[in-house]
């Protein structure tokens, strides 16, 4: 089966073309220089030699019987557990296993080396390698997302048991179902004899924590944050017995956004412990570290390899926080992170990013209240807060499109963007001021009439705001109120004015966002929509809609009985049609303290649960800073002219993206 990167429309393994879009299946653009023609299964663009393949990371694990992975073995636990074979730390790769530059790893010859496989030694046995491979069948879908398509409750099915996934590739589905983005996803896995190989994304160009680390202008906050995170990833490996990825210095890398993230999952042995640090200081990392159960001091003595690797400074109450970790003072993640927090309020009390040298060796730190740990880490992770420090906004971009769709001759759709952003930047510092204004208005009353409502409402609340919209100030409900009347007042006099009547009368639905640096405020009326996308929560529909059939939910009256009414979707509340006693708009307020996509959308966009149906392929991906929204918009008016095209459709993207504050 063939996926359609466009539409998402299953084909036929033999199609060359989507039977739905017509989107090519054998060939691709280019990101780069717009070439079209570029076989999917090509690594590099012919034309401009950019690398634009679909390139993962191959896990090659020799597999023998035994408790290697260290996990118990109950079968009701996450389902990792309840395979007879284990991955063992003591049996190297064969001789024959060598796979050579070029050549694949599979029988279906899909995933191609990219990378020559290291070599046995005398002195050194490989039994785990991991190495980039092109995938030549991108538009296959693996049988390991079928199956994360088609889960919607239990993790691992019976029938899920029974094709033998590969134990390792268990821990990756495991873990992938907490949405975590700090474990990388998994995309296939196959057993092949004893060999177990694992395909997830790769990681290998992301940037190393040591690197920036141990960079100057990079603030003691900002170190504070990552161990915060740490500890978080801690949380969710413990369960399952992978502590031990978070001990490899080089497997910590960042993301775009410098979020702590892992190369890959590593497994705990019962005989051995991690070396945090490579070179010449490895064997003496590896004996700080007994052979035992493994506890939070490991990543204490992970947080001085870094300060040492680095040869950065560690200052007062760091030094003191390590010490206490390595005496086992701190005991728990809970007392860790109080810690922690504690460290980030001094810093900021201080109004600088970097903590004052420890003046004394025994200086006091107030003990920190014992609190005991969830006993079930990973369904508890989600009450512990997830920040430490207040965020501030890094980036804001936006896009806008508008389309008359394939049925109307003329469009009412009507949309206004407008934001002012300041930039300062330091060597040091940098910081990120904005505020924006997105108006989408979808009008109504025939041609000559809802054109000239929409219009008429974006222009008046745009005239408002440049008048009203105080510096580095989000306006207040009270003004935003006002705003909205106003632009209901002037479609009104303008229906007065031409005698309008019935459904003569003009009118528009308006959705508008304000946003000021990280808060945010919402208005609209009648049912165009404002959406919301992070990597925690997926997709949220902010506003509700002001329809009869909504209005009748709002009473008690069951969904399915409410939308069975002929004017279920009748507006309940336009602009124009009335005065300003007959509408009443919706206003909230929201906070943008994690990486933010926000949507606009008329009816066109949104019916016929569109947005509901494929975000996950259109909006999501969208999240990430190299993803550019002007296309991104552009799909979306092409996915809603395909499945619906009944309406116009607008739709204006927003992308937020914050990080912690550390000039605060």
């Amino acid at each position: 089966m063939l996926i359609c990167p466009q539409c998402k429309f299953e084909n036929p393994n033999s199609n060359k073309f989507c039977q739905s879009c017509g989107t090519s299946l054998t060939h691709k653009v280019c990101p780069e220089c717009s070439t079209d023609d570029v076989p999917v299964n090509a690594l590099r663009c012919h034309n401009c030699g950019t690398e634009c393949g679909t390139v993962f990371w191959a896990i090659i694990a020799k597999e023998t019987t035994g408790e290697g992975l260290g996990v118990q073995r109950d079968e009701g636990d996450m389902g990792v557990e309840g395979d007879e074979g284990a991955i063992s730390c003591s049996s190297p790769l064969s001789p024959s296993s060598q796979i050579a530059l070029g050549s694949y790893l599979d029988s279906q010859e899909r995933y191609q080396l990219l990378d020559i496989l290291p070599a046995q030694t005398e002195t050194a046995t490989i039994t785990d390698v991991g190495v980039r491979v092109l995938d030549c069948q991108p538009y296959q879908i693996s049988p390991i997302e079928a199956i994360l398509a088609s889960q919607e409750s239990d993790l691992i099915t019976p029938s899920v048991e029974a094709s033998g996934i590969p134990r390792l590739a268990k821990l990756y589905i495991a873990l992938q179902s907490q949405d975590r983005r700090g474990i990388p996803p998994i995309h296939d896995a196959w057993q092949q004899g004893d060999m177990q190989v694992v395909i997830i994304e790769d990681r290998s160009h992301w940037q190393p924590l040591l690197d920036l680390w141990q960079e100057e202008t990079t603030s003691s906050l900002k170190i504070l944050h990552w161990c915060y995170e740490m500890t978080q990833l801690w949380a969710l490996l413990e369960p399952v017995n992978c502590r031990q990825s978070l001990l490899d210095l080089s497997n910590l890398r960042l993301d775009e956004d410098q979020t702590l993230a892992l190369q890959r999952l590593y497994v705990e042995s019962s005989n051995s412990q991690p070396a945090t640090e490579s070179s010449e200081d490895a064997e003496a990392q590896t004996s700080a570290i007994p052979e035992q159960v493994l506890t939070i001091q490991a990543l204490g003595r992970v947080w001085q390899a870094l300060f040492r690797q680095s040869q950065r400074t560690q200052f007062g109450s760091v030094v003191q926080m390590l010490g206490d970790l390595e005496l086992g003072k701190i005991e728990t993640l809970a007392q860790l992170r109080s810690r922690l927090e504690k460290i980030s309020v001094e810093l900021e009390a201080l109004g600088t990013a970097t903590l004052p040298p420890i003046k004394e060796k025994n200086t006091a730190v107030p003990t920190i209240p014992e609190s005991d740990e969830p006993e079930d880490i990973i369904s508890k992770a989600d009450d512990m807060p997830t920040v430490v420090l207040a965020m501030q906004l890094s980036s804001l971009e936006d896009a806008g499109r508008t389309d008359v769709g394939r049925q109307r001759h003329h469009n009412e759709d009507y949309f206004g963007i407008e934001t002012k952003i300041h930039k300062l930047e330091l060597p040091k510092s940098r910081v990120l001021q904005a505020h924006g204004l997105y108006i989408l208005c979808d009008g109504m009353g025939g041609h000559a009439g809802g054109e000239i409502a929409s219009e008429l409402a974006v222009n008046t609340l745009r005239e408002y705001f440049q008048e009203h919209w105080i510096a580095n100030q989000l306006p207040t409900e009270d003004s935003i109120r006002e705003a909205v009347y106003l632009a209901n007042e002037a479609i009104y006099k303008l229906n007065q004015q031409d005698a309008r009547s019935g459904v003569g009368r003009m009118g528009t639905t308006l959705v508008m966002l304000l946003i000021q640096d990280t808060q945010a405020a919402v208005a609209h009326v009648g049912d165009s929509r404002l959406y919301r996308v992070t990597r925690k929560r997926g997709l949220e529909q902010i506003t509700v809609d002001h329809e009869v059939g909504q209005r009748e939910i709002t009473r008690g009256v069951e969904a399915s009985i409410a939308y069975a009414r002929p004017d279920a979707y009748q507006l309940t509340q336009a602009l124009g049609p009335r005065d300003e006693n007959s509408i009443n708009p919706d206003v909230g307020f929201f906070e943008i303290n994690e990486d933010t996509l926000l949507l606009l959308a008329s009816d066109g966009l949104s019916d016929n649960d569109l947005l509901e149906t494929h975000w996950q392929s259109h909006l999501e991906p969208l999240l990430s800073s190299g993803v550019n929204l002007e296309r991104g918009v552009t799909g979306l008016i092409d996915l809603a002219n395909q499945h619906n095209g009944h309406d116009n459709i607008t739709g204006i993207l927003i992308r937020a993206k914050v990080r912690p504050n550390l000039e605060s």
